[in-house]
């Protein structure tokens, strides 16, 4: 064999690991960090379209930052799937490496653990925690430009030793379709495949540098993302807890939430977000909350608070003691003489009997004079708007109908009907707690609506004893003539009164105006609390 075959031999023997390498299809190389099925990316692209705030945000980063979108959707997918994982370094594109390292930074955070508790398979809740870390994830990747260049350099590097592995069997292919029949290649050819050989040499070489660069340089960064993921991370979570505390004091439950729209969801966010009530929400969800522990002391003691023990035949009021006594037969005619003479121990209750059956009327006032402040801030018509949705949770709970009227002076009103029957639809909700009338006060033009709806109730449905709520800061007169219809509407249908006199102590002192109207009445001055209304939720 000639020498020139020899050389074709020893140079088709060191390009063999270049062949193989050619020869055999690279590993796919992902761009996302985030393990996903295909149904958690439809989650992701549904979102994404409905988000004009996710779409604006990704091309802002885009046009600085060509893998922001892939960032993104790991940011989302973190913090939406129930239990995110991470693919291997090794199985990520060298440009996406960064982002790897900033959602394995983000996810190893105690911060994100208390995010991902509120998002977890609420996918408008992983849309604003990603909103919500934006301004992080700008300066982070600003900052981390060194880092991203090493690893967009480690791309075209390793691209570059691709092809260069392509193209020693090239050379090699070429030289054996110039060889002759005993196997000799002319000396350009074997020249060239030395040169393909010694090419992908070099570029593997500078691969490998270029990898051993850009992981220095992610490293290096590594600290500056920790904490850049960890304030995002806080940052985000006490973004979606203060809406979710936000819809829970408004009334809106979780359940409503996830099956609301994306779009009507977002614009309900913030709407109750901007109300004129916003700053009021936490005073708004304490009345809620005192109402629902005061519903369930009504529940446990139906007729009313405990007082003590008594002697009577009420069957429903027996103490356990006494009931135990027909367990012992010796003792069951004893039980009996007992119960006949009217003499058996009970439980005591006072007061407190709860009779309502019609609509719960709730009659605020939003003249001028409700703008004052009492302690705390807290304005006399925030504490009345939030006593009403209290009422509001009230009425729906006992399936009963609540109205909201609002009044200032008597040409002066208007009115909120939400049927037990019907679903209450959320903006009305908000639109009765943010409308405010003002001018002056005027009680009759509000408590004669007030009956003319229980009476309405009344001939449609039969239903009378109804309630209705004095929620007012002021004291105004009434005629001699609207008393007397007002009393015999009272005795016709069976409705209660009760008044709340806010910041307004004269209002409710014996002798008013407001004493005679009603058949409850008390006073509240210090408007930061809620539980001076509590027997409210008792009785109603």
């Amino acid at each position: 064999m000639d020498e020139t075959a020899s050389r074709l031999d020893e140079l088709a023997s060191r390009a063999g690991r270049w062949l193989g390498l050619s020869a055999v299809a690279a590993p796919e190389r992902h761009t996302t960090a985030v393990i996903a099925d295909r149904f958690e990316q439809i989650a992701w692209r549904d979102t994404y379209e409905q988000s004009a705030g996710l779409r604006e945000l990704t091309e802002e980063l885009n046009e600085r930052h060509e893998y922001a979108t892939d960032l993104l959707t790991d940011v989302f997918l973190a913090a939406y799937k129930a239990v995110p994982l991470l693919r291997e370094c090794a199985r990520m594109a060298p440009s996406r490496l960064l982002n790897h390292r900033v959602i394995a930074s983000l996810m190893e955070s105690p911060e994100f653990a208390e995010l991902h508790r509120e998002t977890a398979g609420d996918p408008y809740a992983a849309a604003m925690a990603v909103l919500a870390q934006a301004p992080e994830l700008r300066r982070l990747l600003e900052r981390s430009r060194e880092a991203q260049e090493r690893a967009e350099q480690t791309k075209k590097a390793q691209q570059d030793a691709d092809d260069a592995a392509a193209a020693v069997g090239e050379a090699l292919q070429k030289a054996a379709d110039r060889a002759d029949e005993d196997g000799s290649v002319p000396a350009p050819a074997a020249e060239a495949l030395q040169l393909a050989v010694e090419a992908a040499e070099s570029a593997e070489t500078a691969a490998r540098q270029a990898s051993q660069y850009a992981e220095q340089a992610i490293a290096a960064a590594a600290p500056g993302i920790r904490a850049a993921t960890r304030n995002a991370a806080s940052k985000a979570s006490d973004a979606v807890r203060q809406e979710a505390s936000l819809m829970r004091a408004w009334g809106v439950g979780s359940g409503e939430l996830e099956r609301m729209p994306f779009e009507q969801r977002a614009r309900l966010a913030e709407r109750l977000r901007t109300s004129r009530l916003a700053q009021w929400a936490e005073l708004i969800g304490r009345f809620r909350q005192m109402a629902d522990g005061e519903r369930a002391r009504k529940v446990e003691n139906a007729t009313g608070e405990l007082v003590g023990v008594t002697l009577g035949d009420d069957l429903s009021r027996v103490i356990p003691s006494e009931l135990a006594n027909l367990g012992l037969p010796e003792l069951r005619a004893v039980f009996a003489a007992r119960y006949a003479a009217g003499e058996l121990m009970l439980y005591d209750s006072q007061g407190e009997q709860s009779t309502g059956k019609g609509a719960v009327i709730a009659c605020v006032d939003t003249s001028h004079s409700m703008y004052v402040e009492g302690p705390g801030g807290v304005t006399r018509e925030a504490w009345a708007k939030a006593c009403a949705l209290a009422l509001f949770d009230q009425a729906r709970h006992a399936k009963r109908d609540f109205v909201g009227i609002l009044f200032a002076a008597a040409d002066k009103l208007q009115v909120f009907r939400f049927p037990a029957d019907e679903s209450a639809d959320i903006a009305r909700v908000v639109d009765f707690a943010e409308t405010f009338l003002g001018g002056g006060t005027s009680y009759q033009r509000p408590l004669s609506a007030a009956a003319e709806l229980l009476e309405e109730e009344f001939d449609d449905a039969a239903r009378s004893r109804g309630d209705i709520v004095m929620l007012t800061d002021d004291e105004c007169g009434v005629t001699e003539e609207w008393m007397r219809g007002w009393n015999d509407a009272k005795h016709r249908l069976g409705f209660r009164v009760f008044g709340v006199a806010i910041g307004a102590p004269p209002a409710a002192e014996a002798g008013s105006v407001l004493d005679a109207l009603c058949d409850n009445l008390r006073s509240i001055e210090d408007l930061t609390d809620v539980h001076a209304a509590a027997d409210l939720f008792r009785v109603i």
